[in-house]
Formats: structure tokens, C-alpha cells, sequence
């Protein structure tokens, strides 16, 4: 199996893949070694859709060489285009909704024993976000707590493909908790569509400080990391459970997406430039030494360069500790899609060029700060060209954030804490010293 995209996504490929398992099917690693490729998709915004068509089109041609028997689409793509996939790529064996999923294992078996091609969907409300996984990763695991959105930003498509908000119970999250944790996971990264609209489905009102505190009781979990926090939704009572809670990481991602209200009322999203202010300035406040990430989108539909200047300025203004800029992507069927005053792709691209140029500056003089001070790390592998190894501090989550490459006179595992003290900077990266 490969799968592309988001974390949630990744937890959906694991709980298909332990009921792979439990059918007696053999997992490997190589897809020259397999006879059933499935390619989890992400068909979120156009970049994601094209990788998703690479990968779907090179495993065919493994398929058309007779190297392996079927190739299976499964994930947002299919989700989305459940008609266009077959007919643009009719060499795909099926296709198959996120509704679906749990019948893989027939589904499997039938295109095996068949020339004929297959749609399988359901309502997309049938997939299921409890159960066992095979975990993918090394020492940290994604915990998706909830399924689906209904913020409905007019640029996401989200929504259509997932359906609604679908929180799981504390109980069910904490016994999943409970087990990564007996299984040697160390580090749980919490995850849905909004991490802050947790539980307002189920009881009546967002939980998710509740649901941290109790993931903080779990022994053998040593950092707990949210991700995916609209700030909204960010409430005094997150930030007081965040600050004293020593496992939950001084670590928050708030995809702000924009900071002019007027282009956030565009994206139906709330707040504006003084808000956005005036909730970092009470963030730096509650949590003194708190890392922040965030997203912004550059060239929506209708922003003007006074806008953007704005939202320059803000960046320059807010020292995010961690940003990614993207350039608006017209999602069809999304409102947006349809708003008058589309920008032109060069616009949008130097905008969002501007942008992260000026980021650059500023984590390097963030990381410059860091010179001469000790972290705690987490090992996650050796650079065999480097000759050192490289890892994670608390402000930085798995993939989308920088690494520390450290020295280290005696022999380190993968899963491994150490303390580093930093000696030097590399772009968005730390070099150091661990400490005997």
C-alpha cells in the first residue's frame, strides 16, 4: 500500500491494512514483491490530485509489464471522482470509497479473479474511525479523533469528500491511546479536519480539553501533540490545559489561512488582522515559550494587494515559528470556485513566493536564538552522509517541520530521547551536540 496525503489519511490505510492482515494476506514492503498494489489517495487540492494520478499511473505500468496482477484506487481521489477514474485510467482494477473500506478484503479477491472493473461505494458516514491499525510509524502515531468537517470554507472541499464532523468517544480514543502506548509509542500526534470542534457533535459542546487531560494519565506516553487548531475555537481553558499539562508539547498548529477580514468572510472563515493579534498576543502569554505554526493561503479570489500587504506585514509582525504558504487552488465544486475576481497564477505564486522569503528570515533568526541552548530530542535515524544523527525537538512535528542533525559519542536507538545543545543553524534545521 502507498499512501499519499494527510496523517487522517495514513490512519486510514493502517486500519485497512490490519484488516488485511486478519484475512491472511501478506504485507510487504516493495511493490515487486506484491501482486495487489492499493494506492490510498489525497484529492484534496490540484498538486495532491496530480501525485495521486503519477502514482496510480506508474503502478499500472508495473500492472501492464505483468509485474503485479491489480492495482486498487482507494482514498479522496476515488471518493471524489468515483466515474473519471475508470474512464481516464480503465487499466485501474477498482476503485473504492472511503464508505467501502471495510470490504476491501472481498473486494480484493474479486478482482483477482475477474477482468471486470470495479465501483465500490457507500455512504461515506460508513467509514469506520474506531479499531485496530497496524502502525506505519516509528515511536509517534497519529491519534485521528474525529472524521469529516463541517466548517464548510467556501476554498475546501473537504466536506464533500468526508461528509460531516464525526467525533469518537473519549472512551474509545483513550483505549486506543492506552494501546499505542503498550505497543512502544511514545509520542501521539492528535489529528482530525478541526482538532477544536472535538466532541460538539457528541456532547453538546467541544471537549478536547477534556480529552487531553485524560490522554495525559496515560503512562508510557511521553509528548502529546495537537495539530489542526482553528483559532476560534482556541478557549482560555485549551490554553490553561496546554500550559500545566508536562506531556502535551508547547506546540500549537492554527491554520489562520488569511488575517484580512475580509477575504477571511470570503473563505467563510472567522476573525480578522485584530483578532488574530490579539489571540497570539494571549497564546505567547499563557504558554511563554509555545511553538506556532500556521497556513496561509496567498490569491484567493478578490485579494487585492493591499490585502496582501497586509497579510505580509502580519507575518513580519507575528514571528510564526513554523509557516506554510499555498497558493489558492480552485476546487471544483467549492464556492469559491464560482467568486468573481480570480487572480492569475503568476500573481498568486509570486505572492505566496514573498511570503515564505520572508519566513526564511525569520526562522533563521528564531533558530539563531537557539544557539547555545540544551533539547530534549527524539532520535529518529542516522544521516549516513552527514555521519550524525538526526531528530525532533518538542516544537517540531514528524514531516512538516525542521529536524536537529546532533553528534553523539555513544550509540543511539531510533525512539531514543537525548538532549542536544544546539551549536549551529542550517536553513530550517538545527545542528548539535548531545550531551553524555
Amino acid at each position: 500500500m502507498v499512501s499519499l496525503g494527510c496523517p487522517k489519511n495514513l490512519v486510514d490505510a493502517e486500519h485497512m491494512l490490519y484488516n488485511l492482515r486478519e484475512e491472511g494476506y501478506e504485507i510487504v514492503p516493495d511493490a515487486a514483491l506484491a501482486d495487489v498494489v492499493i494506492v490510498n489517495t489525497c484529492g484534496f487540492i490540484e498538486s495532491a490530485k496530480q501525485e495521486a494520478i503519477e502514482t496510480i499511473l506508474e503502478f499500472c505500468t508495473l500492472k501492464d509489464e505483468g509485474r503485479i496482477k491489480a492495482v486498487i484506487v482507494t482514498g479522496c481521489l476515488s471518493e471524489r471522482y468515483k466515474e473519471e477514474i475508470l474512464k481516464e485510467i480503465p487499466e485501474v482494477n477498482a476503485v473504492v470509497g472511503i464508505g467501502c473500506n471495510e470490504n476491501l478484503c472481498e473486494i480484493i479477491r474479486d478482482v483477482l479473479v475477474s477482468d471486470k472493473s470495479i465501483n465500490a461505494f457507500d455512504d461515506k458516514e460508513k467509514l469506520c474511525i474506531d479499531g485496530r491499525r497496524i502502525v506505519s510509524t516509528e515511536h509517534y502515531a497519529y491519534l485521528k479523533i474525529a472524521e469529516g468537517c463541517s466548517n464548510h470554507c467556501t476554498y475546501c472541499a473537504i466536506p464533500m469528500i468526508r461528509g460531516r464532523y464525526r467525533s469518537r468517544t473519549i472512551e474509545s480514543i483513550v483505549d486506543e491511546a492506552k494501546w499505542l502506548a503498550k505497543v512502544g509509542i511514545t509520542e501521539i500526534i492528535v489529528v482530525a479536519q478541526d482538532t477544536t470542534y472535538y466532541g460538539a457533535d457528541l456532547y453538546g459542546e467541544p471537549k478536547i480539553a477534556e480529552l487531553l487531560e485524560e490522554l495525559c494519565k496515560i503512562d508510557g506516553i511521553k509528548w502529546i501533540r495537537t495539530l489542526y487548531s482553528y483559532p476560534e475555537r482556541i478557549t482560555d481553558k485549551l490554553l490553561d490545559v496546554i500550559a500545566k499539562e508536562d506531556k502535551l508539547v508547547k506546540y500549537l498548529d492554527i491554520p489562520i489561512q488569511h488575517c484580512n477580514g475580509d477575504v477571511l468572510k470570503r473563505m467563510n472563515r472567522k476573525g480578522d488582522n485584530e483578532t488574530l493579534r490579539a489571540l497570539i498576543a494571549k497564546i505567547r502569554d499563557k504558554i511563554p515559550d509555545v511553538t506556532l505554526r500556521t497556513t496561509l493561503i496567498t490569491g484567493f479570489p478578490g485579494e487585492t494587494q493591499e490585502q496582501f500587504e497586509e497579510l505580509s506585514m502580519f507575518v513580519k509582525d507575528m514571528k510564526f515559528d513554523r509557516l506554510g504558504c499555498f497558493t489558492y487552488s480552485a476546487e471544483e465544486g467549492t464556492p469559491a470556485e464560482k467568486l468573481p475576481d480570480q487572480i492569475d497564477l503568476r500573481t498568486k505564486e509570486a505572492r505566496s513566493d514573498a511570503i515564505m522569503n520572508e519566513q526564511m528570515l525569520i526562522s533563521f533568526d528564531l533558530n539563531e536564538q537557539k544557539i547555545g541552548r540544551t533539547y530534549e530530542v527524539v532520535t529518529e535515524g542516522f544521516d549516513r552522509y552527514a555521519e550524525c544523527y538526526f531528530g525532533r525537538s518538542t516544537a517540531d512535528a514528524p514531516e512538516i517541520d525542521g529536524k536537529i542533525f546532533f553528534s553523539s559519542e555513544k550509540k543511539l536507538s531510533v525512539g531514543e530521547y537525548v538532549n542536544v545543545t544546539i551549536d549551529d543553524v542550517l536553513d530550517y534545521d538545527l545542528i548539535g551536540t548531545a550531551l553524555d
